[in-house]
């Protein structure tokens, strides 16, 4: 079976078809949150710090690092303020040092700028995940080599030059064609990990029944581990979470083994567990029946970070000398 396999300083992540759902925790991206890029624009990385602490001990089993900032007031009175290449790489170091100072589960480089991958690759401790390589040349030529010297696992997204296909064949034939290309830099099949791009279903109702298809002949034909960002099925339509809660288990039972994800919605991270479970990727129901004192203990008002604490329900586990870590 594919392992993909990502390490902290003191823990070691497994992603596979044999092992529960990874959650990948997706708070700290400044992309979109005004609020978190005019923090970061301060040097004040207070809510970065509370993100990373929340989603741990929530289920996160690793942690998203997004640099993507737009810093407006610097940028008008320095324009190298407006070039992503000169934001990024020091904003991806920063924080990547601060979150792994404060925990030791794994973390995910997700950057567009290759010297903010760079920069996060030599800040990071262990074997992080970088998010992402595509199918466009110009791409492939310069991330890849990356992944190939530090020898670590790439989210490879199933788009090229000619944009996204609504085509799931042409996503899947995009999906090989990066596997095939990383191959010839030495990078093995179990250190891609596909995102085949979900569609908002509000714009396409077969996305999710294709997006399930997909993710099982990525599994059955390349043997690749999986990923997505999970909230894009629901974008744009009321009851988001509920929607996010039904596609995940859904997803897990076609083959997907990774998303990356808001940790913190209870009703997402009780549907994975429940999934686990079914699958019987949960020894002896263990992390059910554990995650079932934390809803318990959330009826008097706790938050899910504040029950899961509560209930001792923090990542345990070991293997090889490291804790492994569980959702």
């Amino acid at each position: 079976m594919t392992r993909t396999v990502l390490e902290s300083k003191s823990k070691t992540v497994t992603i596979g078809f044999d092992e529960p759902f990874c959650v990948i925790g997706e708070r700290i991206n400044p992309t979109g949150r005004k609020k978190l890029a005019a923090e970061l624009e301060l040097d004040d990385f207070s809510t970065v710090e509370r993100d990373a602490l929340e989603q741990v001990a929530c289920g996160a089993s690793v942690l998203d690092i997004n640099s993507g900032a737009v810093f407006t007031n610097r940028m008008a009175k320095d324009p190298r303020y407006a070039d992503n290449n000169f934001v990024e790489p020091p904003l991806m170091r920063e924080l990547c040092l601060r979150v792994q100072a404060l925990v030791d589960v794994p973390l995910c480089i997700d950057s567009s700028v290759p010297a903010a991958l760079k920069a996060g690759l030599e800040a990071c401790e262990g074997r992080p995940l970088v998010n992402s390589v595509t199918g466009e040349e110009e791409r492939l030529e310069t991330v890849l080599p990356l992944i190939a010297k530090y020898n670590v696992p790439v989210v490879a997204i199933s788009n090229d030059d000619t944009g996204i296909s609504d085509d799931p064949e042409v996503r899947f034939a995009v999906a090989k064609k990066i596997v095939q290309r990383a191959a010839d830099f030495g990078i093995k099949p179990c250190d891609i990990v596909v995102d085949p791009l979900v569609m908002p279903i509000g714009a396409k109702a077969t996305a999710g029944r294709q997006v399930f298809e997909l993710v099982a002949k990525l599994r059955d034909e390349l043997g690749v581990n999986t990923t997505c960002g999970a909230s894009n099925i629901s974008f744009g339509l009321p009851g988001r979470h509920g929607i996010n809660a039904a596609f995940l288990p859904m997803a897990i039972g076609a083959g997907m083994t990774s998303a990356i994800m808001n940790p913190v919605r209870p009703a997402e991270m009780e549907a994975i567990r429940a999934a686990n479970l079914l699958m019987n990727h949960d020894d002896n129901g263990a992390d059910w029946i554990r995650f079932a004192r934390i809803l318990e203990a959330m009826k008097d008002g706790a938050s899910l970070a504040e029950a899961s604490a509560a209930a001792g329900a923090s990542t345990r586990g070991g293997r090889s000398g490291r804790r492994r870590a569980r959702v």
